[in-house]
This record gives structure tokens, sequence and C-alpha cells, in this order.
């Protein structure tokens, strides 16, 4: 089993920087996709940013230039630095872990930017 665990979410204003981070823990593959997924009421969960170990990202058109993933393999530990902030940015933000056909998910950090 995966555990993982969100940090960093809040309330900030449009224009503002937050940082999340996102710490797995249990039965955790060398090789694996980590990152972050987002959703709104109403809304499909959506792709915002993913790195894999092998040092590939993807990002999100809406966010890219203004949000940096990367990961401490180290600690198993996954960071989203957050610039530029929008007010639809908002929403529930849930890390993720791949790993061939498993999927694993947090509980979600919620992020409010107001404007």
């Amino acid at each position: 089993q995966v555990q993982l665990v969100e940090s960093g979410g809040g309330l900030v204003q449009a224009g503002g920087s937050l940082r999340l981070s996102c710490a797995a823990s249990g039965s955790i593959f060398s090789i694996n996709t980590m990152g972050w997924y987002r959703q709104v009421p109403d809304k499909q969960r959506e792709l915002v940013a993913i790195t894999t170990t092998l040092g590939t990202t993807n990002y999100a058109e809406s966010v890219e230039g203004r949000f940096t993933i990367s990961r401490d393999s180290a600690k198993n530990t996954v960071y989203l630095q957050m610039d530029s902030l929008k007010p639809e940015d908002t929403g529930v933000y849930y890390c993720y872990l791949g790993y061939k056909t498993m999927n694993y998910w947090g509980k979600g950090t919620l992020v409010t930017v107001s404007s």
C-alpha cells in the first residue's frame, strides 16, 4: 500500500504564490509517476502537472510557465510551486502516484485564490 500526504494549501490573493508538498510512504516502487491534479465542484478532476522518476514533466496548458513541479526521490516527495496564481486556479489539489496499472491518491488540499 501507498500513502500520500499533502500539505501547503491555503488562501492567497491573485498574483501570489503557494507551494504544495506531497510525501509518499509505503510500498513505493523506484520507477513511478507523481504529480498533481485539481478538482472544482461539478467538474472532472484534471491534470495540473506530473513528473516521472526518469525526469520527464508534463503541465496543463493553463499553468505552463506559472507552476513548477519537482521531486526529491530520496524523500519520496513531490512539490508544486505555484506562482502568479489566478482565481481560476482555485480547487482541491490531489497528489497522485502511479506505477504500471496502480494509481494512488492523497486526500487533497484546498487552494483558494481570491481576486
